[in-house]
């Protein structure tokens, strides 16, 4: 089984930056590919950003594109995402989710709140 534990939330102003980390533990090599979800109040769970167990990323949503960068260090099982330039629209709670064994991993998610 795998555990994911995000950190690195918070309130920050509109323009300012912010790094999300997960770090995994339990049966890391079993890991393949990674990502952050986003979940808002009402709101299906949206794709955020993903990346491969080689490292190869995918960011989504015109909110994120440019601007959110995904990355994983195998060696220290993290995977982090760069948030730059948010805005107010970026405020939500972010997951980070795993896939391992067939099955998806999830944390308990991290508040994220950009104000004006």
């Amino acid at each position: 089984q795998v555990q994911l534990a995000e950190s690195g939330g918070g309130l920050v102003q509109a323009g300012e930056s912010l790094k999300l980390s997960c770090l995994a533990s339990g049966k890391t090599w079993t890991i393949g590919g990674m990502a952050w979800y986003r979940q808002t109040p009402g709101k299906e769970r949206e794709l955020v950003a993903r990346i491969t167990r080689g490292g190869v990323p995918r960011e989504f949503g015109h909110l994120v594109k440019g601007r959110f960068t995904i990355r994983r260090d195998n060696t220290k099982n993290t995977v982090d995402l760069q948030m730059n330039n948010l805005a107010p629209e970026n405020t939500t709670v972010y997951s980070c989710c795993a896939q391992a064994e067939g099955l998806d991993c999830w944390g308990k998610g991290n508040q994220v709140t950009v104000s004006t």
